[in-house]
């Protein structure tokens, strides 16, 4: 038994319009978090570009945990965290992420945390 499961997801050869638009990614985030039946407490996003690579960091903050997404435009790159708890299955998040934008090519690792033992579980439940 898990407390959590996590998503790291790399996408590379994304387009660097998408890589831009900060408003689109984050509504997209807490779109498919919505769906996938998560409570959406929180959004925010800063943009990158006067010091630093052009892209952003935006952050959707749910009950059940967060899914943040940081960009690379110069390179087609995001970095996208999925993370839930409780019944909310991240694959699911992202499935309706993935159905809005366009993430390139993905590659994904689970996660799971807080891994327990049974009897510890039994005695968290």
């Amino acid at each position: 038994m898990q407390k959590g499961h996590h998503l790291l997801v790399d996408c590379r050869n994304v387009a660097r319009e998408t890589c831009l638009d900060d408003q689109r990614i984050l509504e997209a985030m807490a779109r498919g978090a919505r769906r996938a039946g998560a409570t959406v407490i929180s959004q925010i996003r800063y943009k990158f570009g006067q010091d630093s690579p052009p892209g952003f960091t935006a952050i959707c903050m749910l009950d059940e945990s967060h899914i943040s997404a940081h960009t690379y435009a110069d390179h087609g790159l995001i970095a996208m965290d999925v993370f839930t708890c409780g019944h909310t299955d991240p694959k699911n998040v992202l499935k309706y992420i993935m159905e809005e934008v366009d993430l390139g090519d993905v590659t994904i690792t689970e996660m799971p945390r807080f891994v327990l033992e049974p009897e510890l579980a039994e005695q968290t439940a």
